[in-house]
């Protein structure tokens, strides 16, 4: 796919501008320390993974001592899986365009490497899932029916289903999810990454090139 190149915040505020000023749905946001990467969570990027549930059952045996209180379901289980590295089907977004910027440009190892900024339209990455509603601009919470087929329990079972990707909004209660206005998508078996489903008109990439990333880092 095609993408734009940001030379600096300014740069960013007038493209996003142009691209999505006269859209009136979400829009979320992505950063990537490698313009390369592919939009692919990182647990489908691994060639012999564990099954998930075996993943899921030995993080909580080990987990206790990590917890003031115990989550209330596997979803909530997979955020914390995440948030201490273990690879899951999530992958984070944010309501924020300087706040995906900030993780395209601030890891320093990274920083001889372009870096990309990704813009997704969850509302139409969710129209290709075949999640659909008849409310405006509805994304569904890992507490609707919509998640159900996304579920560890369901993947489990149902071992030759595939399906796309989908965008979900989770209940904001850690102060890191908080401070970064996360939002999520959840794959399912597909492995096709985000930025290769369909026609891709549901995501945009701008790329930072590497020379700039100090720049925005002080």
């Amino acid at each position: 796919m095609g993408f734009i190149v940001i030379k600096s915040i300014s740069d960013l505020v007038n493209n996003l501008k142009r691209d999505f000023g006269k859209y009136d749905s979400p829009i979320w946001f992505r950063g990537q320390s490698r313009s390369n990467w592919k939009l692919l969570p990182n647990y489908l990027r691994l060639k012999k993974p564990p099954s998930e549930l075996s993943l899921l059952t030995k993080f909580k045996q080990n987990a206790v001592m990590l917890l003031d209180k115990s989550p209330k379901d596997n979803f909530d289980w997979l955020f914390l899986m995440q948030h201490y590295g273990v690879p899951t089907r999530l992958l984070d977004w944010s309501e924020s365009s300087l706040v995906a910027l900030y993780f395209t440009v601030n890891e320093k190892k990274e920083h001889k490497k372009d870096g990309a900024l990704w813009v997704l339209k969850p509302i139409e990455l969710n129209i290709k899932a075949n999640i659909d509603s008849d409310e405006p601009n509805y994304i569904p919470s890992f507490e609707d029916v919509f998640l159900e087929n996304y579920s560890v329990e369901k993947l489990h079972q149902e071992k030759n289903t595939k399906l796309y990707p989908m965008a979900t909004i989770a209940t904001r209660n850690n102060i890191r999810i908080q401070a970064q206005l996360g939002v999520f998508t959840i794959s399912h078996r597909d492995k096709t990454p985000i930025d290769e489903i369909g026609d891709s008109s549901h995501i945009n990439k701008y790329l930072i090139p590497s020379n700039k990333k100090k720049g925005y880092i002080k």
